[in-house]
């Protein structure tokens, strides 16, 4: 067998942990919706399809202890998202299909550099860096689909210093689940690993440098962490 040679050690695997199980699900690529809920003043009329960007899996942070805040903004924002995660690949999947190449659910945060999002966003260019630093998107445990079945109604909440911020339903997202699962994958095949971050209620706001954050998704998982200082 012959042994591949690089010319530096690859970082190690993302991998986030599984409830109820030793092993740990390895992190692909992350995608991510845009609007998925209703929000004061946007319209009332469903588009076509979702807005989807991408962030890198090396974003990807265990929810606990401390929330990294990123250099270069003064408006660091939370955003509470259902987390799919894919289990089984797929192209062109119907969205009647769908639910079947999930392998569980976990609650995340988009963090985002709201600040570099509204200035490039409004010049019309590519506002990826708003999204893309280091602990952009910490997640809870991963439930297995057999132990969490496929969440609708749930409530996903969260609070800054014990004020609630966001609050809504599964119930009140745009393009549910297997919608989601089935125009994505229209556009690029679904791999194992792959996680879909579904998108975040009004409410959104920023953070400052020891603020708490509890958050969690009814049925799915919660998490606690603390903003840490100012690069």
């Amino acid at each position: 067998m012959t042994c591949t040679s690089y010319v530096f050690t690859p970082e190690p695997q993302v991998s986030l942990p599984v409830a109820g199980s030793d092993e740990r699900f390895p992190v692909g690529r992350v995608f991510c919706v845009g609007r998925n809920y209703p929000w004061p003043g946007a319209s009332e009329e469903k588009p076509e399809a979702p807005v989807f960007f991408m962030k890198p899996a090396s974003a990807v942070v265990e929810a606990v202890g401390e929330v990294i805040f990123p250099p270069m903004t003064d408006e660091f924002c939370h955003e509470i998202e259902l987390v799919v995660a894919i289990g089984k690949a797929g192209a062109a999947i119907d969205q009647a299909d769908a639910l079947q190449h999930v392998w569980g659910y976990a609650a995340g945060l988009d963090l985002t550099r709201r600040d570099i999002q509204m200035r490039v966003k409004s010049a019309g260019m590519a506002w990826e860096m708003a999204k893309v630093f280091e602990g952009a998107a910490p997640i809870t445990t991963v439930v297995p689909v057999a132990q969490v079945a496929h969440p609708q109604r749930g409530a996903l909440w969260l609070n800054v210093n014990g004020q609630e911020r966001q609050r809504s339903t599964l119930q009140e997202q745009i393009f549910s689940v297997s919608e989601v699962i089935s125009l994505l994958s229209r556009l690029v095949p679904l791999r194992p690993g792959d996680l879909i971050m579904t998108g975040t209620p009004h409410g959104v706001g920023p953070l400052s440098p020891g603020d708490v954050i509890s958050a969690g998704i009814d049925g799915v998982a919660e998490l606690e962490m603390r903003v840490g200082a100012r690069p």
